[in-house]
């Protein structure tokens, strides 16, 4: 006999469908009716994009995190919290593509990431914090896609800026290999260029809460990040 879904829980599922169907990081479907079956670019393919230019070097004494999280909006806040960092960026990396708009990404026209860069001061944090705040805030389980998100572009990912960076992201992962039941699916690559998303998409939390915080809840990130990490979810 079927089982019955009361009224009330009814009204939470269709209440999160509609979030998600409303306020994913992802186009609408009317927004991606023209484009979203265009194929990714080959690895070959570098065509230029009128997005912004690639990010310059940190000033001296600072230093630079790149990751890939998924929907980029949810990766800034937890190391905007954080002592010694400076600030944080959304855009895209991980690709062959020059100066890739939102569009371009969003659509799958491109090889690059939605990702966030940290430039940090490592006298007062180390990398090894970040690489903390960023696995607890990821599902490193699966590929292509993050919580309902789903696409090459919403990839987790590690770019590492030097052999440092590089060490200590693989001792990062091979720890948590050691003491976790699953498997660790996330690549750890030397950074590429990292190209700022539109204005926009910056510090969206803080501009959009609410918009924020219904596409948070109904994506089921923080669900699925207390089922990966329990207490330790968020960093």
């Amino acid at each position: 006999m079927p089982r019955l879904v009361s009224a009330s829980r009814l009204a939470t599922l269709c209440v999160a469908g509609l979030a998600v169907a409303l306020f994913a990081c992802a186009p609408t479907t009317a927004e991606t009716a023209n484009g979203s079956d265009a194929p990714a670019a080959s690895a070959d393919a570098a065509p230029v994009g009128d997005g912004r230019p690639a990010t310059a070097p940190p000033a001296e004494g600072l230093a630079r995190a790149t990751f890939a999280g998924g929907c980029f909006w949810c990766m800034e806040p937890p190391f905007d919290t954080l002592d010694g960092v400076v600030s944080t960026t959304s855009g895209y990396t991980g690709g062959h593509e020059v100066r890739p708009t939102y569009k371009e990404v969003a659509y799958g026209r491109t090889t690059h990431a939605e990702a966030v860069e940290i430039v940090y001061d490592p006298q007062t944090i180390s990398y090894e914090r970040l690489l903390e705040v960023f696995w607890r805030n990821v599902d490193p389980t699966v590929m292509d896609r993050q919580f309902c998100d789903r696409g090459l572009h919403y990839r987790t990912g590690i770019f590492v800026h030097d052999a440092e960076q590089r060490r200590l992201a693989e001792a990062s992962k091979a720890a948590l290999v050691e003491s976790k039941d699953f498997e660790i699916l996330t690549p750890i690559d030397d950074a590429g260029p990292f190209y700022p998303a539109e204005e926009y998409h910056q510090d969206f939390y803080v501009k959009n809460p609410v918009r924020y915080k219904t596409y948070r809840v109904g994506c089921g990130r923080d669900a699925r990040l207390r089922e990966l990490w329990g207490e330790q979810a968020g960093g």
